[in-house]
């Protein structure tokens, strides 16, 4: 037994098996050989019989369409050495091939030819015609509703883990198993095909054997036709029924495999199971048949005696219920559970600092197995925002919300809601930027990033919007373009103190002496994850690290204002704050402010102190609704709208315009590097009439 597990393990059963089948057809065998070689293939056809009885699964016996096929190659192989001997030493005797043949020839069927043919053609008849047909025909449905139903499975598997049900380990297993259960239905489609050719070789072989033996018998031995027939019909005979037998039993194993279902049980459980067990099913049986016993003319003993055994199991079925119900009844109900234990921390769930919610139509998008493609692109803006901001952005938390619009999806921000929007994503957007020569059919609708017209069109009109002037994204451009822009809008919320600690540890292995009494010494944390929130939020970048904790460090002993301290790194980092507005153009276009507006705005900030301000509504608005229109023209001119003002008036009007007007920048007078040129576009309030109070 180690022996042939040792075979089995190197890989080296089926290249032998196959030698010895090639043996078999090339070198002749003494009848002692095919007498093991016959019983060997009986048994063997038992045993996979018996294997596929017992399997709980179709898949617990998924090698079986290979084995199919193995002991169809053999049983082939036995038929022609066995003919062989037959034809050569037939003439010596019926026990010329073998015990074996010569028993299935003389004891099964009596030494009557007759009789053995019209057995071996009943047996041909049950297993081409009944069984071999059958089996085909459940092969081919099951193979293609398998294929039919795997894109169903393989949805479900996706639903289930997006909601939480199974892990990755669990949804591969799953896929796997729906993979190796399509390939076994197609397996088995195929090999039903070499079953129902076995049947038909063996008719053709027991008629080309009976020929060949008559012939070989009358004209190269002297033989009578009525001997030969004896001798030569008999052996072939014998040897189509050794082979039809171990080839009925695997075409019923065939059959029992593609015609039943998955169960925790195996096949004879469920047969006893689901036809025994209920006992009204014998007893009426049992009535139906005592009727037809006692009937004149009928055999009344054999119908009696059935009546009577379904009868007496009947009554045994139903006092065995019986009293299984009250031992039920009596068992107590059991108490109620107590908590395994009491709730705690671990019981709370934690609020992802970035999120997108996805409706059931875009989990494709999302889902690697499908070729969803939007991960590695939310991945790449994470990577390029990184890179540009100066710190690292943190993982978008991807999951599937039902309550969604089908098609919709949803940005969270700490667990809240920032931006929401609709896709379609059988369809491309095309996105009008204003210039364009024509019109496309579609579902017009407003781009969700910035919010420009828009037509979903199909993938065939892509080349057709593009020559029209319109700009053509797929869904998943829009998503993560939409995702960019708020994770940019917001990157001062991402920033916190984890990330300050990690962005003062890496410099400090380049820089230790700057970092050492930096913290707390020289500025408290909260006040230097202050300053650089302040600077995230007017979209200014804070790579160059080493500058800002210098200027902290030098303004730090003075101020602990993070205010003050911001104003001091925007200066320090002027250069970089006007190339991200203008790149690197010589000259700036800018907006200034009128004489009077200006001095009507210090006093008003004076009257309220430095850190605050307030502004008369009506001056307020008249300067919201110039600053828009200053800005039109700017954007129509393709130019930045930057409005320049004093140092002490920067911050103040920043968060004031920047909360109903976005896009403007506003700079100070010293944050301009000395060698830019400056080029007045406009003055904010000149030759306007605006209030003169505050």
């Amino acid at each position: 037994m180690n022996g042939l597990r040792g075979i089995g393990r190197n890989g080296l059963g089926a290249p032998i098996l196959l030698l010895l089948m090639m043996s078999m057809m090339v070198l002749p065998l003494p009848p002692f050989a095919l007498d093991m070689l016959f019983t060997f293939n009986i048994s063997l056809a038992l045993v996979v019989l018996l294997a596929t009885i017992y399997s709980k699964r179709p898949l617990d016996f998924a090698v079986f369409p290979t084995v199919l096929l193995i002991t169809t190659l053999m049983r082939l192989a036995l038929n022609i050495a066995s003919t062989r001997v037959v034809l050569l030493r037939g003439h010596t005797g019926t026990d010329a091939a073998g015990r074996v043949i010569e028993a299935f020839g003389d004891f099964v069927i009596g030494g009557n030819y007759t009789v053995g043919f019209v057995v071996f053609m009943i047996l041909v008849i049950i297993n081409f015609v009944v069984v071999t047909k059958g089996a085909g025909r459940v092969s081919e449905v099951s193979a293609r509703f398998t294929l039919d139903a795997m894109p169903g499975k393989q949805m479900a598997i996706d639903a289930d883990l997006n909601a939480g049900i199974i892990n990755q380990e669990e949804a591969r297993a799953r896929r796997e198993e729906i993979a190796r259960e399509a390939d076994f239905y197609g397996a088995m489609d195929g090999a039903s095909k070499f079953v129902r050719g076995d049947a038909v070789a063996g008719l053709l072989i027991l008629v080309i054997n009976i020929l060949g033996g008559l012939a070989i018998g009358t004209l190269q031995h002297d033989m009578t036709v009525s001997e030969a027939a004896r001798v030569f019909v008999l052996l072939t005979i014998g040897d189509g029924l050794v082979a039809q037998i171990p080839a009925l039993l695997l075409s019923t194993a065939a059959a029992i495999m593609v015609t039943r279902v998955s169960s925790a049980q195996d096949m004879g459980s469920q047969i006893v199971r689901q036809i025994f067990d209920n006992p009204r099913t014998l007893a009426v049986t049992a009535g139906v048949i005592g009727l037809i016993g006692i009937i004149p003319g009928m055999p009344n003993l054999p119908f009696l005696l059935v009546a009577l055994s379904g009868a007496t199991a009947a009554w045994f079925m139903a006092r065995r219920r019986h009293e299984a119900e009250e031992e039920a009844a009596a068992v107590p109900a059991p108490p109620a559970e107590e908590p395994v234990r009491e709730l705690g921390w671990e019981d709370v769930g934690q609020v992802d600092v970035v999120g997108l919610e996805v409706g059931y139509r875009l989990i494709p998008m999302v889902d690697k197995s499908q070729d969803g493609r939007l991960l590695s692109r939310i991945r790449g803006v994470r990577k390029k925002l990184s890179r540009e901001l100066g710190f690292l952005i943190p993982a978008v938390h991807i999951r599937d919300n039902l309550d969604l619009p089908p098609t919709s999806y949803r940005i969270t921000l700490h667990g809240a809601t920032v931006a929401q929007a609709e896709v379609q994503p059988e369809r491309e957007l095309a996105i009008n930027p204003g210039t364009v020569f024509g019109q496309l059919e579609g579902v017009t609708t407003r781009d969700p990033v910035f919010g420009l017209e828009a037509v979903w069109i199909a993938p065939e009109q892509h080349e057709q919007a593009q020559a029209l002037g319109y700009t053509v994204v797929d869904a998943g451009t829009v998503i993560a373009t939409h995702l960019s822009q708020v994770l940019q809008q917001h990157a001062h919320e991402l920033l916190g103190f984890d990330e300050v600690q990690k962005l003062l540890e890496r410099l400090g292995e380049r820089h230790p002496k700057l970092v050492e009494d930096l913290v707390p010494k020289v500025v408290s944390l909260p006040v230097l994850v202050r300053v650089l929130q302040n600077l995230l939020r007017e979209q200014v970048p804070i790579r160059d690290m080493r500058t800002i904790v210098e200027v902290v460090a030098e303004h730090a002993p003075r101020s602990q204002d993070p205010g003050v301290l911001t104003a001091q790194v925007r200066i320090a980092l002027g250069r970089i704050i006007v190339e991200q507005i203008n790149g690197l153009e010589p000259e700036l276009p800018v907006i200034t402010l009128d004489g009077m507006l200006e001095q009507l705005l210090q006093k008003s900030l004076q009257a309220v102190g430095e850190s605050g301000g307030a502004i008369e509504p009506g001056l307020a608005a008249r300067i919201l609704d110039s600053i828009r229109q200053l800005k039109q023209q700017q954007d129509n001119a393709g130019q930045p709208t930057v409005l320049l003002v004093a140092d002490n008036l920067r911050e103040f009007l920043a968060r004031f315009i920047g909360q109903s007007v976005p896009g403007i920048h506003v700079l100070g007078f010293s944050e301009l590097p000395q060698d830019k040129q400056l080029r007045i576009v406009a003055t904010l309030g000149g030759g306007q009439e605006l209030p003169q109070g505050g």
